[in-house]
């Protein structure tokens, strides 16, 4: 491969080379990384390109002061400043207001100023130049800072918020349902309830729903707002009047997106018209909230109003690339024309956001005041669709023309390409990372968590250029101290624990540092083995990452025990590398010997496994809290016992992903006496009781 391509790589931050899940080292094709540099902006089509993409390079990496350094507390920070060696007086005003002023030395263009200990966002002055310190705890605020006792062992439900039902929701689960669960989980024991991501959608597509492909991830999903939160149950009964019966939820059990989603956008747009207009203190309200917003909210609100509008104009245009007229550019005289021409309907997205915030912020509030110690987890996608609002939005920012996705690995020999978009760790990097510090302040706002998806992606990310296969992509370094640096401020901050979702190929040594933060990983039941095949003990557990049964893209404990997946998996093939029917479920009656051996009860024949699926979601519940881990969480599937997960990886229209619902409604969902049983197990064995 040309040396000089691969030594431009290397500066912008590629891996030329790399390891499959087999240790089969394997290398990244010249045209699939000339294509990646393009990308970032790096052209290398040719020796005289790559020479100025080099140049670039040595440009940037010049010791001008960024806008924001990232430290950790009590260390000392070293801040690029421009100028001769020798001391320089400098002025730090604190974000609590303090000052602290001094003399450090500079040497070498970087100036090294004594360590801090308050953490936090600090003001630096020196030499006429003015910059940032994001200084940052040793760790994460911690489940058990959220408990307030150092060795705690809690618990909680893994939530899919459009299953939940209750009378009134139109089809679609909301915030309120979510209280509704809050309150009888509390009862039972439980201290969190962890979310899918609940990120903002497309307004005008009700059909693009996957909560892992949104189209911003600083704002939220209206569709998950209850109106009746903010206007009161008068008001709404007036609306549904006015706007007529939402459709029928249909018979199957499914949420119905398409019919369910434009009617209680319907049912919002009336509330704006006609109630927010009679009411001055939400009225107020809503401008305080917008002002607060700032442009980010703005930015967000246009992007919903253009896209309604060139898409129901023509389909093809769902994608704001092909917008033209000068609509995408978000800074363009052609948008702040569309958005005075059409300020209402602009309006009316800033208006969205604002009832979603209400809503969860109340529903947040419901899960603390329940006894709840952390309420809601929100999860953080990996990226956004490359189509959506924080894409055209913040295109400085991002990646445009990439796909995240994953390698080859022992469960998909092609690779994968999710389709989303990233942010760019150069432009990150020249904002001072405010792009990512907004996201998790967004993310953090109504929560007592975050579970951050792929957290892999601090480190690095495997992108694939458009027109290139899976296998064709490479890993593109992130600047993992800094970003890990500002998670942990911001999880201090705000009171927030942090998860990290550490599954698949993960780098060496990387699980060791999150740790280190105080970030907890996750231990899945099914992954946890010994090299001989056998299932992991309760007792042999890390006590520095969360258990789980399982997620929402793993069986159910019933599922998998009665082979439900395969049911699903086998007439797809997606099956195991030279696996079929026959050897995938010869494979599973072994596992379930095996597991059955390690989560039997006391008492029980670990060598005769049940064939009732619900006894062995009594053990494994019972097993997974016995575990050390500081929280146990449990997807809500396995608590009501179901055969079916909530996605099927490998599918998109062959199996009903992000659809299913739950019975009964959510403040009868743990009433069952079964159900109780087994949350009782559970919450016996978080108390080792």
């Amino acid at each position: 491969m040309d040396e000089q391509l691969i030594h431009l790589a290397r500066r912008a931050g590629l891996s030329p080379d790399w390891h499959d899940a087999f240790g089969k080292p394997r290398t990244v094709p010249p045209d699939s990384l000339r294509a990646i540099l393009a990308a970032l902006d790096l052209p290398a089509g040719t020796p005289a390109q790559m020479d100025e993409s080099l140049a670039r390079l040595a440009l940037e990496a010049r010791a001008e002061t960024p806008p924001l350094v990232t430290a950790d507390a009590g260390t000392p920070v070293s801040v690029p400043l421009a100028g001769p060696d020798g001391p320089v007086r400098y002025r730090l005003t604190l974000e609590d207001g303090g000052v602290v002023e001094g003399e450090a030395s500079r040497d070498a263009g970087v100036l090294t100023v004594p360590g801090l200990e308050p953490p936090g966002y600090h003001r630096l002055e020196a030499d006429g130049v003015e910059t940032v310190l994001a200084v940052a705890p040793a760790r994460c605020f911690s489940v058990g800072d959220a408990a307030g006792r150092e060795q705690a062992r809690l618990w909680g439900l893994a939530v899919q918020l459009y299953g939940l039902r209750r009378d009134g929701d139109g089809g679609i689960g909301d915030f309120t349902a979510l209280s509704q669960l809050a309150g009888k989980a509390a009862a039972a024991g439980a201290d969190a309830l962890v979310l899918s991501p609940i990120h903002a959608g497309f307004a005008a597509d009700p059909h693009h729903f996957s909560p892992y492909a949104p189209s911003s991830r600083q704002f939220l999903n209206p569709l998950y707002a209850d109106p009746g939160m903010v206007f009161g149950d008068a008001a709404l009964d007036a609306a549904r009047m006015a706007v007529g019966e939402a459709p029928r939820p249909p018979e199957n059990g499914f949420v119905d997106w398409p019919s369910a989603g434009p009617a209680k956008l319907a049912l919002l747009r009336y509330l704006f018209e006609e109630a927010l207009p009679r009411s001055e203190a939400l009225k107020a309200d809503f401008r305080a909230f917008r002002d607060a917003g700032g442009a980010g909210l703005e930015g967000h609100a246009r992007f919903e109003a253009i896209h309604d509008s060139q898409f129901r104009a023509d389909p093809t245009r769902w994608n704001w690339r092909s917008w033209g007229a000068g609509l995408t550019d978000p800074a363009s005289a052609a948008v702040d024309a569309f958005a005075r021409q059409n300020a209402p309907e602009v309006a009316f997205h800033a208006f969205l956001q604002w009832v979603a915030d209400r809503s969860l912020a109340q529903a947040q509030a419901d899960a603390r005041a329940a006894g709840m110690a952390i309420g809601l987890v929100s999860d953080l996608a990996v990226g956004t669709d490359g189509g959506g609002s924080q894409a055209w939005s913040r295109q400085a920012d991002m990646l445009i023309g990439l796909g995240v996705g994953a390698p080859p690995d022992l469960l998909n020999g092609l690779g994968q390409n999710w389709g989303l978009s990233a942010f760019s760790p150069r432009a990150l990097a020249r904002s001072g990372f405010s792009a990512f510090r907004d996201m998790l302040g967004a993310v953090m706002a109504h929560a007592g968590g975050v579970r951050i998806d792929h957290i892999m992606g601090l480190r690095r990310l495997w992108l694939v250029p458009e027109g290139f296969p899976a296998t064709a992509g490479a890993y593109l370094a992130y600047p993992f101290e800094d970003l890990v640096r500002l998670v942990a401020l911001e999880s201090h901050r705000r009171r927030a624990i942090v998860i990290g979702e550490d599954l698949g190929t993960v780098p060496e040594g990387f699980r060791e540092v999150l740790a280190a933060r105080g970030i907890s990983g996750m231990k899945v039941l099914w992954f946890e083995r010994h090299a001989d095949g056998g299932y992991t003990g309760a007792q042999h557990y890390s006590a520095e990452a969360i258990a789980v049964t399982g997620t929402h893209d793993l069986p159910t404990v019933t599922g998998w025990w009665k082979g439900r997946d395969i049911d699903w998996r086998v007439p797809l093939g997606i099956v195991g590398e030279g696996q079929d029917e026959a050897s995938e479920r010869a494979a599973r009656a072994e596992d379930r010997q095996a597991l059955w051996r390690t989560i039997a009860p006391e008492g029980t024949d670990r060598h005769a496994p049940p064939e009732a699926g619900e006894t062995v979601v009594e053990a494994a519940l019972s097993f997974i809290g016995r575990t050390p881990a500081p929280l146990a969480v449990i997807p809500l599937e396995d608590a009501l016992a179901l055969d079916e997960q909530p996605n099927l990886p490998g599918t998109v229209d062959e199996h009903p992903n992000w659809r299913r619902r739950l019975a009964p409604d959510a403040d009868r969902l743990l009433d069952d006496p079964a159900v109780r049983h087994r949350l009782k197990l559970l919450d016996d064995a978080r108390r080792g009781a």
